[in-house]
């Protein structure tokens, strides 16, 4: 369960997000229905998420019977000036949310995007430090691309620090780039992929000219999908058709297609039949005729949001290379 859709609108970036009794009851219907990972980040509406799945966990549910994941941010600016370390920066991000989560521990600690200010090194110490300390039990990563991914687990193993053992990106029916590099290194090295907007931002379970709140209003959605929205209609109307063929919805058909590539997609909720629909997903078992006849109409698409922001990050002089414990230059 993605739990960005989670926290006080008032409080955060996203207008669409729901309060503390809807998330708890939605919550609770995943639990009911044997969902058992529940993802949120501190950057998640001012850390309001953490704090309302944190509650609802504890009313509803043992801890060890569930897997709670939460991400940190890079270094800001200010940190930076002030000379906050990596290290520190990541035992900061780390306690803060434990405080928010009210719980010792989380089972997943992802770094929410690469950090281009701040060497590699004191990143990966940082982590492995909260692994060491009990507050993590494993370590993912978000957003990044493959061979970041190889060049921080390489310089884990050299030096003895924990491994990532997850990725966390964008990857569904319409936006397919994660298959180029990242999911056949993810193969190799046994590492689970646990993508985000599993369902498009809700695109994938909405028929031509259905709309919601989410779509109106969600402008990071927006920037996503909005200037593919042509060339994407096409694998839309299919998912429709075989939802239709099928006699199920097509939140079921979009992900049931994912479970074939990924070990986890994460699927945001903000009302009760979103997580019921994910929820059926599992007992659906397509066809690889089903398979690839939805996914012949794919044309590449640029990368955007986030990745897009790596991108532009890696080309600029500021970029840190680290191999060790110090800074040992600058792209230029």
């Amino acid at each position: 369960m993605g739990c960005m859709g989670f926290g006080d609108a008032q409080s955060g970036q996203h207008s669409w997000t729901v309060d503390e009794a809807k998330s708890r009851e939605i919550i609770k219907r995943g639990l009911e229905l044997g969902i058992n990972f529940f993802d949120t980040a501190i950057a998640y509406q001012n850390g309001t998420s953490e704090q309302y799945v944190g509650r609802a966990l504890r009313d509803f549910v043992q801890r060890n019977e569930v897997v709670v994941a939460t991400k940190f941010l890079p270094r800001t600016k200010e940190e930076i000036t002030a000379g906050i370390s990596g290290q520190e920066h990541v035992r900061r991000m780390l306690d803060k949310s434990l405080q928010n989560l009210g719980t010792d521990y989380v089972d997943l600690y992802i770094y929410h995007m690469w950090d281009y200010q701040t060497p590699l090194y004191e990143m990966m110490e940082g982590l492995n430090n909260a692994v060491r300390a009990g507050k993590a039990r494993y370590i993912g990563i978000s957003n990044c691309f493959a061979w970041q991914l190889a060049k921080a687990n390489a310089l884990a193993e050299r030096e003895g620090f924990a491994k990532f053992v997850s990725v966390q990106g964008h990857y569904n029916l319409i936006f397919r780039e994660e298959e180029r590099e990242m999911a056949p290194y993810c193969r190799e090295e046994n590492i689970a992929m646990t993508p985000y907007s599993a369902l498009a931002g809700g695109r994938l379970s909405k028929r031509p000219g259905e709309t919601s709140q989410r779509l109106r209003e969600d402008d990071y959605a927006q920037l996503k999908y909005g200037a593919s929205r042509d060339q994407d209609a096409p694998i839309l109307a299919r998912v429709a058709e075989l939802a239709d063929r099928r006699g199920v919805s097509m939140t079921e058909i979009s992900l049931a297609w994912l479970l074939t590539k990924v070990a986890a997609p994460v699927v945001g909720a903000t009302k009760l039949h979103h997580i019921e629909g994910a929820a059926k997903a599992v007992d659906l078992t397509l066809t690889a005729e089903e398979c690839a006849w939805l996914e012949e109409l794919y044309t590449p698409h640029p990368l955007v949001g986030v990745m897009a922001q790596n991108t532009a990050a890696a080309a600029k002089d500021t970029h840190v290379w680290s191999t060790g414990s110090q800074k040992i230059g600058t792209e230029s």
